[in-house]
């Protein structure tokens, strides 16, 4: 009887060991790290520093801060941006933080955050051109938009619902491919989001302007699975802490501050 109730209490003491050192330990490593995609050829949302080589931008900036104040690691992954959702779904990493605008489209694959930003689209020209003021002026142009976000969207939405026939509509993996087709006399005009518009025309003086105002409203979030419903959660508690904190703000004005 004794070794029967011995036996038992071996069996009473294994379990809340388990339950004391095991399972804690297995639940803090699935959330020590929180994996980030984006695509390093937005700037001043994400980029590569040409002098250090480290990924830098208001999204990785922001991630970063989000995972102090979870006391969470961040590892940021440098990927492509036509394949960035699908090495979500797939596992590759928890987040996509890469100047993403939160689209019906979008929103019935993935979950966004709360917004952290309004972006909205414009048209770059070249800096003589002065025959493009607005979207209607683009019939008969060519366009260079980056592939598969909402310039190119937008752009195919002029073509094809509103009648603005634009004469080609040319789609490059990144920002940077876009201008150089304009300064090249590739193409009439860039679509592209403000705030990336700003930071070439800054970059480059002399070489770009907008023309006009922006065209769009849009806002910015950053995207998880659908699965991961406690994460987003806790992304969005971080967010509201660091803009009550003045963290965000702080973050803000070192890309976009004067």
């Amino acid at each position: 009887m004794k070794k029967k109730y011995l036996f038992a209490g071996l069996i009473v003491l294994v379990v809340v060991l388990l339950v004391l050192f095991v399972l804690p330990r297995t639940k803090k490593s699935q959330q020590e790290i929180i994996k980030v995609g984006s695509d390093a050829a937005f700037a001043p949302f994400e980029y590569v520093d040409e002098t250090t080589g480290e990924l830098k931008g208001f999204d990785l900036d922001l991630m970063r801060a989000i995972g102090e104040e979870l006391g969470i690691k961040v590892e940021i992954q440098n990927v492509a941006w036509d394949g960035i959702i699908p090495g979500l779904m797939g596992g590759n990493y928890n987040v996509i933080a890469s100047g993403m605008t939160i689209t019906e489209e979008r929103l019935e694959v993935v979950n966004f955050t709360d917004p952290y930003i309004n972006a909205g689209q414009v048209i770059v020209v070249r800096v003589n051109n002065n025959s493009i003021l607005t979207k209607e002026d683009l019939v008969g142009k060519k366009v260079a938009v980056q592939i598969s976000t909402t310039g190119d969207l937008e752009a195919t939405k002029m073509l094809q619902e509103e009648d603005i026939k634009i004469s080609e509509i040319k789609r490059f993996n990144a920002p940077p491919d876009t201008f150089l087709e304009l300064k090249n006399r590739g193409v009439d005009a860039v679509i592209i989001d403000l705030a990336v518009a700003a930071e070439q025309i800054k970059a480059t003086p002399g070489l770009y302007k907008m023309a006009g105002e922006p065209f769009t409203f849009e806002e910015y979030g950053f995207a998880l699975r659908k699965s991961d419903t406690e994460l987003l959660a806790k992304i969005n508690k971080a967010l509201d802490n660091l803009k009550a904190n003045g963290k965000y703000d702080e973050i803000y004005q070192e890309y976009f501050g004067e």
